[in-house]
């Protein structure tokens, strides 16, 4: 067997995609491939293939290798030494899964992790019964944001976002997009965003960047002028430096209007930029109409989601509809109406929304059980929005978002667990043993 091979064997249940969509729609969302007593065989980083054991499992000559340390974290309070293998390898035992279950890592596909500082001070606002717009129009929110990141260093903006890379690789997440739009200048939206081109060239996970430009308007502009220096400064500069391979724009009452968010994705599409569209979260503001008319990749948010909108989705199958529960929990607003765009046939996915003002958190696991509980979806329909579909929102799930034949090798292995039930039940039990990234065990 070659050097770059990994047999995993008694996994006790293993979700397996062999039916090679890009994404599943409405009732198939439900229908998972579950493997009982299986192994897992990878090579050179991908999956080569897996079967229930013990009658075919593949035999390895010897035992598999710690991983290199060039495949480690390097920020973060769990650091790694150079030199050092990972201080949990011991427990795999030659790749033994000892019962647990193995699972597709999470594919997160709307975060904004790359930012300077906490703002727990607006957290105690909310609970004393501000709205976000409120703290907004106060100076708050994304403004307070960009005045602190403005104030940073690029490499402590670079160290802070890696410790919160590490956390949530530890949770299981093994593909992430992460947005700028704290900078609203064009020298700090370049900053953020050369932070995020590290971040891809430094962590073990998959790594996707977005212009978020229009994440508010920049305090000294009117609307309108501020939209040029998005569409005639920032995009362009941002094309010309390769840094981004989305754009995306705030269409919400109070933020951006559609026909400015066109004129934004229009010009990003320009320089190769995907649209990606915030919309429907603060109120019905045509988000979702200007997301299908340009083709975006994904709509975010949609807590204020309308039939309609869900109507005019299921004639634009490209556009994946993306719900980030953990934003309705904390900001306690409605959350999008998940299990009617499944009921409608739609590919739903769920993203975290990790930023410092409305989503504090990266935990995939926990949007997950949100989706159950709040959104009443199905475990099963959870687990494959946070996954395969989230990975079709980041035009990622050809390589990512399930265990599947040829894929990229981006799972967790689990404590044993009795159900696929088990995982959004169990809602703040850290399951997660083991993490394998590109093949490579990393915890």
């Amino acid at each position: 067997m070659d050097k770059g091979s990994l047999l995993i064997k008694n996994i006790g249940l293993m979700v397996v995609d062999r039916h090679g969509k890009p994404f599943l729609c409405g009732k198939e969302m439900s229908q998972l491939d579950i493997l009982h007593d299986a192994w897992l065989l990878v090579e050179d980083g991908r999956i080569k293939d897996f079967g229930e054991a013990p009658s075919h499992l593949p035999q390895l000559g010897e035992a598999v290798s710690p991983p290199h340390p060039s495949h480690l974290p390097q920020e973060g309070a769990h650091e790694v030494a150079a030199g050092q293998a990972s201080p949990s390898w011991g427990r795999l035992e030659g790749a033994d899964a000892h019962g647990g279950a193995v699972l597709p890592s999470f594919c997160d596909s709307h975060t904004h992790l790359v930012y300077a500082d906490s703002r727990e001070g607006e957290f105690v606002d909310k609970i004393q019964g501000l709205s976000y717009a409120e703290i907004a129009r106060r100076g708050g929110g994304i403004l307070n944001s960009a005045d602190r990141l403005h104030e940073m260093p690029e490499d402590e903006l670079f160290r802070r976002s890696m410790l919160r890379i590490n956390e949530i690789i530890r949770k299981g997440t093994g593909a992430v997009e992460i947005k700028s739009g704290y900078g609203l200048n064009t020298a700090d939206e370049l900053k953020m965003l050369r932070v995020i081109r590290r971040i891809k060239e430094t962590a073990p996970l998959k790594v996707m960047a977005t212009f978020l430009g229009a994440h508010a308007v920049a305090r000294g502009y009117s609307q309108e002028r501020y939209v040029d220096l998005v569409v005639n400064e920032m995009i362009p500069e941002v094309g010309r430096q390769k840094l981004a391979d989305f754009i995306d724009v705030f269409c919400d009452e109070g933020f951006f209007t559609p026909a400015e968010t066109a004129r934004i994705l229009e010009a990003g599409a320009k320089w190769g930029m995907r649209p990606k569209i915030h919309g429907q979260e603060l109120a019905d503001s045509g988000g979702v109409e200007v997301a299908v008319s340009h083709q975006a990749l994904s709509v975010d948010h949609l807590e204020s989601m309308t039939d309609k909108d869900i109507r005019s989705l299921t004639h634009t199958p490209s556009t994946i509809p993306t719900a980030l529960p953990g934003t309705s929990f904390f900001l306690n607003m409605p959350f999008a109406p998940g299990s009617k765009m499944i009921e409608a046939g739609l590919p739903l996915a769920i993203a975290s929304d990790y930023n410092p003002g409305s989503t504090p958190s990266g935990d995939m696991k926990f949007a997950m059980s949100l989706a159950c509980i709040k959104m009443r979806l199905l475990p099963a329909e959870a687990l494959i929005a946070a996954t395969l579909n989230s990975a079709a929102a980041m035009g990622l799930s050809s390589d990512y978002g399930s265990i599947a034949r040829g894929k990229v090798a981006n799972f967790f292995i689990t404590d044993p667990i009795p159900s696929i039930d088990f995982l959004p039940y169990a809602y703040t039990t850290p399951l997660i043993r083991h993490i394998v990234l590109q093949g490579n065990i990393i915890y």
